[in-house]
């Protein structure tokens, strides 16, 4: 992968989690928080984790932030909806800020970090850097399954309808 799609990759970040804010905000608090079946428990449960794992963990490995000791992959770090929402929304930004930090448009070959369990680990940079990517847009979709069993209307995910969106601004320019 190139720059060029890092940073589609991150505009689409941004633009899904915007969507499915949108979409969060109609459901009850009840619903937000209760036991659903999806792997970290609940709606609010799997947003921590998103927020936990894309933004505490691997933005903090790939800008060489300390980690705190204690977080780990199913810390609640909010459970006020609007709050998490919020944190998210803001912090999907970062990933954009990142990328552009780029100059000569090519990574490092390696990303050496910590792992949670304590242990040195060098992986390929553009494999990990993808690997953020994908991983939130996997759980934006296991929310969006809960959703829908939960009779709640879903956001249109898919990546080709941000291309679509982002078409008409330039054509309207």
């Amino acid at each position: 992968m190139d720059m060029k799609q890092f940073e589609v990759l991150a505009r689409y970040n941004i633009w899904a989690t915007q969507k499915l804010t949108e979409a969060l905000l109609n459901v009850s608090e009840s619903d937000f928080s209760r036991p659903c079946g999806l792997f970290f428990n609940s709606i609010c449960g799997t947003l921590n984790h998103i927020l936990v794992g894309e933004h505490y963990l691997w933005y903090s490995r790939f800008v060489k932030l300390p980690i705190p000791d204690d977080l780990k992959l199913n810390s609640i770090i909010e459970t006020d909806k609007k709050e998490i929402l919020n944190l998210l929304n803001q912090k999907s930004h970062n990933w954009v800020v990142f990328l552009a930090q780029f100059q000569d448009k090519r990574f490092p070959k390696q990303l050496d970090y910590i792992t949670s369990a304590g242990k040195p680990m060098s992986l390929s940079y553009v494999d990990v850097l993808l690997h953020v990517f994908q991983h939130s847009t996997h759980h934006r979709e296991q929310i969006t399954a809960a959703l829908t069993i939960m009779g709640y209307p879903c956001p249109e995910l898919d990546l080709v309808y941000m291309l679509a969106e982002e078409s008409k601004v330039l054509d309207s320019v």
